[in-house]
């Protein structure tokens, strides 16, 4: 079984908003709401990961939410809260995607997480994105700390990794922004 991770953690540092990115505005709600939406949507056994911000309120009924204080040492140790519940809840892997990327679908979550392999990560026009799914046989080659998670073992370990297509009639941008910025911000809404 597979347990979906929405990682909702980070400090949002280069964004320079009077909120915290996951709480601005993108087309009248929360960005971190239009990720939840796909989320829920997909109909996978979800978790929350959350830090930096209070986000709780956003999350959807059925959803949990995992707080993370070691959150400022990298998104590893969001994803590491995220393997420790599947792990407590008996699952055999995760796919993991971000709050701060508002137009992923819940499509991409589900063929994600249904695929047969020990590291799946959709793909956009050819190139990598997320979600990503993490299984238990690769879950102790993860790093404990940083930013890069699972580009580790697929560089290392490439043999492992299986490339799954989820551009359903959409450009890689669309669907794989990634709102770091208030510019960023500004250009999608």
């Amino acid at each position: 079984m597979v347990l979906a991770v929405l990682l909702a953690a980070g400090g949002g540092s280069r964004y320079a908003g009077d909120t915290h990115k996951l709480l601005a505005p993108l087309d009248g709600r929360p960005l971190l709401a239009h990720a939840l939406d796909a989320l829920q949507a997909s109909g996978l056994e979800a978790v929350v990961v959350t830090g930096a911000a209070d986000v709780g309120q956003l999350v959807p009924e059925g959803i949990a939410t995992l707080g993370n204080p070691a959150w400022q040492e990298g998104q590893a140790t969001s994803v590491r809260v995220g393997i420790d519940e599947a792990r407590r809840r008996g699952h055999d892997a995760v796919v993991v995607g971000l709050g701060d990327q508002p137009f992923v679908t819940e499509t991409a979550w589900q063929v994600v997480a249904a695929a047969d392999a020990a590291v799946a990560v959709a793909t956009y026009d050819g190139r990598r994105g997320h979600p990503v799914r993490l299984g238990a046989q690769v879950w102790d080659l993860l790093p404990a700390a940083g930013d890069e998670v699972g580009r580790a073992v697929m560089r290392g370990r490439p043999e492992l990794v299986l490339e799954i297509p989820c551009d359903a009639g959409h450009t890689r941008t669309d669907r794989t922004a990634d709102i770091d910025t208030l510019e960023d911000l500004r250009r999608w809404s």
